[in-house]
């Protein structure tokens, strides 16, 4: 039996590479090769190999070898000269290592053909968390000798279906409200969402109801993400919006000078991305000039230009001063945090 589980889901490939442990009878006759390392020689020996006191050997192959440069689609041929005849020579590396010699089109198509003669006492499963087209050999050989997976990872509706028949799964129930906020706050990581909602069903109890004041009490990730929620609105001089997610972050227990110091850290990245976009510098040389993520340059270069350079050094100022002031106790931390967000970017 020949399992193709492919797709960008890597999460559900290994779910589903679990359950088919669990279902069969392999005893200690339980192999793992990575595809883009191991000789294909020493994968179809083993394969071939008959198990040892139990019924079935398994074979989990995962990953496929780098494409080389030039190389077409997976689909194709193999390279010239290459066929399973080749499959057992390896070519030394430049430091004396061996490496697979085969290109990924030449791997892809001996595996495929030992798959049609594969023993009935092998289980082979081929593991690759990226999308294989149609006419793509492995997908076609799991076809015809087996079973092609493809896990998509979801999105909109069938993500929210996917948290609550995963939370079902665990024998609790979860409110809408709670769904859209892991839905919306953590995304379609479904590893991280297993991992958020084991917690929550461990918390809750069997046969009880996931709320979203659990989520907001125990999911870091979420309240993590709400807190980014609010330095994005006051950046986007959004302040009414960003007031109405202070409270409910106030609300839900968030400490004072933990926000202050969220966003203080924001600012102060607007402000030097905001200094060097000045001089200059183009997004790849700020990145590397600051050793931010390229992910917070590009976001920060598209929010400084909502202000001065005066505005961010005035709020900077104001930041420090709340910070003071809220340890001196000399205002209340709901008055200063809301006079902050009224007056941001002044």
């Amino acid at each position: 039996m020949f399992y193709l589980l492919h797709g960008e889901d890597e999460f559900t490939n290994r779910e589903q590479l679990k359950q088919l442990r669990q279902q069969g009878d392999f005893g200690y006759n339980q192999d793992t090769y990575s595809g883009a390392d191991t000789e294909l020689k020493t994968i179809i020996i083993t394969s071939d190999t008959m198990p040892f006191l139990s019924e079935q050997r398994l074979v989990v192959v995962e990953g496929l070898p780098k494409k080389k440069r030039g190389e077409s689609s997976a689909s194709a041929e193999a390279a010239p000269g290459e066929d399973a005849a080749s499959t057992g020579k390896a070519k030394k590396g430049k430091k004396g290592g061996k490496s697979n010699a085969l290109t990924r089109a030449g791997f892809e198509k001996a595996l495929a053909e030992h798959v049609a003669v594969l023993p009935a006492t092998t289980v082979l499963v081929m593991l690759v968390d990226e999308t294989l087209d149609g006419t793509n050999v492995l997908v076609k050989a799991a076809e015809k000798y087996g079973k092609a997976i493809q896990n998509k990872l979801p999105k909109g509706a069938a993500l929210t279906s996917w948290i609550t028949k995963r939370a079902r799964s665990m024998d609790v129930k979860i409110t809408p409200e709670a769904v859209s906020l892991l839905a919306n706050f953590i995304g379609n990581h479904l590893r991280l969402q297993a991992n958020e909602l084991d917690k929550l069903a461990t918390y809750v109890g069997k046969g009880a109801t996931i709320t979203a004041d659990d989520v907001r009490l125990l999911s870091a990730q979420v309240q993590a993400a709400r807190v980014f929620e609010l330095t994005d609105a006051l950046a986007q001089r959004q302040h009414r919006q960003a007031l109405n997610i202070l409270h409910d972050l106030l609300a839900d227990g968030e400490p004072p000078i933990r926000l202050i110091s969220n966003i203080t850290s924001h600012v102060r990245s607007l402000l030097l991305v905001k200094e060097l976009a000045q001089k200059g510098m183009r997004s790849a040389q700020i990145i590397s000039t600051l050793g931010l993520a390229p992910f917070v340059v590009d976001k920060a270069i598209r929010q400084a230009g909502n202000f001065s350079m005066a505005q961010l050094e005035n709020t900077y100022r104001q930041l420090l001063a709340t910070d003071a002031a809220l340890k001196r106790s000399r205002f209340t931390p709901e008055m200063a945090l809301d006079l902050l967000v009224v007056n941001f970017g002044s």
